[in-house]
């Protein structure tokens, strides 16, 4: 499952190849993927990305006018750069291409069990509805991961 590495490691890499590039298209393997319905994913072709954030374990993709897309990759999501226009691979693996002016990322899925999500929202209240709550693990204290810790009996 990725987790805090994983995503923090994607949006590096991500910010390096795509942060100002503009869309040119999304590929969907599936309509499944796809939980949301506006903004409509073609308001999103011909925009630049803007911004790149970690919310819990998703990844935002900031784009001009105040558009993202929060992508969720579950326990077996996985993305991958290619060259532009790459093909989505075959069988049920390939779930979405993201196709930028420098090239193409691809979201895969292995297992038969199809959990990655991606919405398209507007704005920080869009943004807002996708952010699990919680500590944040990279910024809180010792005394404020303490008291969450004793707040409830809950799994670690």
């Amino acid at each position: 499952m990725p987790e805090l590495p994983d995503i923090t490691v994607y949006i590096e890499a991500l910010d390096r190849r795509i942060t100002g590039a503009r869309l040119t298209g999304i590929r969907l393997a599936s309509p499944f993927l796809l939980r949301s319905v506006d903004p409509p994913l073609a308001e999103f072709t011909g925009k630049a990305i803007t911004d790149l954030r970690r919310i819990g374990k998703r990844i935002a993709l900031g784009f001009e006018g105040d558009l993202w897309l929060v992508i969720h990759l579950m326990i077996a999501g996985r993305l991958h750069w290619a060259e532009a226009g790459a093909k989505l691979p075959g069988g049920k693996r390939g779930l979405a291409g993201f196709d930028f002016e420098p090239g193409t990322l691809i979201l895969t899925e292995a297992g038969s069990k199809k959990r990655a999500s991606l919405h398209a929202v507007r704005g920080a209240a869009g943004l807002a509805a996708h952010d699990p709550g919680g500590i944040e693990p990279l910024a809180v204290d010792a005394d404020a991961f303490g008291a969450a810790l004793i707040a409830g009996n809950h799994t670690l």
